[in-house]
């Protein structure tokens, strides 16, 4: 029951926040997602990692066939929960210093995008999970396309086509393995691992399960959406977008796609590993040439994904813990990040690196908390993002050294591009544009500390987190190993 709470409690909060002004509308924002965070935290202290799925609820939905509307929570559900919850109120607080046009509905948009996204890590039955996956296109699309920039619509129409296409493979791929269980059929997730399928059927569905969570990640060459997108859409949705959902995508990998095809991840396996890889180069090449702050974190995201994926398709434990740990570091440096562009936006009048600089003179406080989230996006040790990617790496190098190799570039290339950042908007000259620039305000530093606090806190000490996730990956390990 406790799983089904955290659920309705922001949407529960959405439909308040419909109601009323601007005012009220921040206000149910900020304390309906900050209840769930609470919730969340309560069943963080009751949850026993070695107990699997935990908190279970399950209604009748379409019971003649076999389809009940369920969840529950283990420890890949609760990590990515947490994250969810944890972020959300942040995103909300970000956005009290400025005023949204028709604001109810969009704070309303921001907490139904939460209810879906917890739906989608905690859903058992795999319609219900089919249901949450969609929804959660329908805020992020009118937030994108009401809030955002001057091209708004056109490239969040093609974002909206991007991930309906892929959704259909995966609505076909899950009716069809409806259909391979026995008797009188069943939705549930854990009936599809105990599917007997040849190495053929298997290799379908992993292809159609890959190209709907590959676009949400996404992944090379499936990524044309994504830099527009994030640069276009308001930066409350753009920090949705970047810091949860594609990690939808990640969970979505490794809840469905390596348990029900594990012969189909040794036939394509590999080929997906070397997209992967190729996507990490590629958008770090890209980032180091981008002038738009906005753009660069865009094509830094989407380099950091391709190392998630490239860990996942290992099918190793240091892969799945590596993507699970760095899915949480990249949503809070992430967050962060995009947070600290919008503020020097706001201020500055502009995201252009050429048009800053001499930030650091006028903002020591903004300085110092920039420089921890970019400390732990480029994975200096003792920060979050040196976890993660220290175990993908790893995961990775075990599956072929000269991949990993590659892969290991993105350490390299991270730091230049990240670095360059920095350098070119906070050092040197003051520029006309910074000349007035201020420090933090009282707002700010609530969102941003929470965020510098965890950066440091998982890398120093992640097994709080780890620890979690072990059993749950070593289960589902234990599936992909049976088949």
């Amino acid at each position: 029951m406790l799983t089904l709470v955290l659920i309705l409690i922001p949407l529960i909060a959405s439909l308040l926040a419909c109601f009323g002004g601007e005012k009220s509308a921040k206000t149910i924002g900020l304390a309906g997602s900050a209840a769930a965070f609470g919730a969340t935290l309560y069943v963080w202290q009751k949850f026993d990692p070695a107990a699997g799925t935990q908190f279970a609820f399950r209604y009748p939905w379409l019971e003649s066939m076999g389809i009940s509307f369920s969840g529950g929570i283990d420890g890949i559900s609760l990590l990515l929960v947490f994250l969810t919850t944890f972020l959300t109120p942040l995103i909300i607080l970000s956005t009290f210093n400025r005023s949204y046009r028709n604001a109810p509905a969009f704070y309303a948009l921001i907490l139904f995008m939460e209810a879906a996204l917890i739906g989608v890590f905690v859903a058992s039955d795999a319609f219900l999970f089919y249901l949450f996956f969609e929804a959660t296109l329908i805020p992020i699309y009118f937030l994108a396309a009401v809030w955002g920039g001057e091209n708004r619509r056109p490239v969040t129409f093609k974002f909206f086509v991007y991930t309906m296409f892929g959704s259909l493979f995966m609505l076909v791929a899950l009716i069809y393995l409806y259909f391979q269980t026995p008797g009188y059929h069943s939705s549930d997730i854990h009936a599809f691992y105990n599917l007997d399928l040849t190495a053929g059927q298997q290799s379908l569905v992993f292809l159609a399960f890959f190209l709907a969570f590959a676009i949400k990640m996404p992944v090379f060459p499936f990524h044309t959406w994504q830099p527009d997108t994030y640069v276009e859409a308001p930066t409350p949705a753009t920090m949705l977008l970047s810091g949860i959902m594609l990690k939808m995508g990640v969970y979505g990998l490794i809840r469905f796609l390596l348990p029900i095809a594990p012969l189909g991840l040794d036939r394509w396996g590999g080929l997906v590993i070397v997209l992967s890889v190729i996507g990490i180069i590629y958008g770090s090449i890209i980032a180091i040439q981008q002038r738009d702050m906005k753009r660069l974190i865009a094509y830094s995201s989407f380099a950091h994904v391709g190392l998630m994926a490239a860990g996942v398709f290992t099918a190793s434990a240091n892969g799945l813990q590596g993507a699970l740990i760095q899915s949480l570091a990249h949503g809070i440096n992430v967050v962060g990040l995009f947070f600290v562009i919008e503020i020097i936006f706001t201020r500055a009048g502009s995201r252009y690196l050429s048009e800053l600089g001499g930030i650091t003179q006028r903002a020591p406080q903004l300085s110092v908390a920039f420089l921890v989230i970019l400390l732990g996006s480029v994975a200096l040790p003792l920060t979050n993002g040196f976890v993660g990617e220290f175990l993908l790496l790893s995961g990775v190098f075990q599956y072929n050294n000269w991949i990993g190799a590659v892969a290991g570039l993105s350490i390299i290339l991270g730091a230049v591009y990240m670095l360059r950042l920095f350098q070119k908007s906070m050092f040197g000259q003051q520029s006309e544009l910074t000349t007035g620039f201020s420090d933090l305000d009282a707002t700010e530093k609530a969102v941003l500390l929470p965020l510098v606090v965890m950066v440091i806190w998982i890398g120093v000490y992640p097994n709080f987190f780890l620890k979690i996730t072990e059993p749950a990956v070593n289960h589902i390990l234990q599936v992909v190993a049976t088949h």
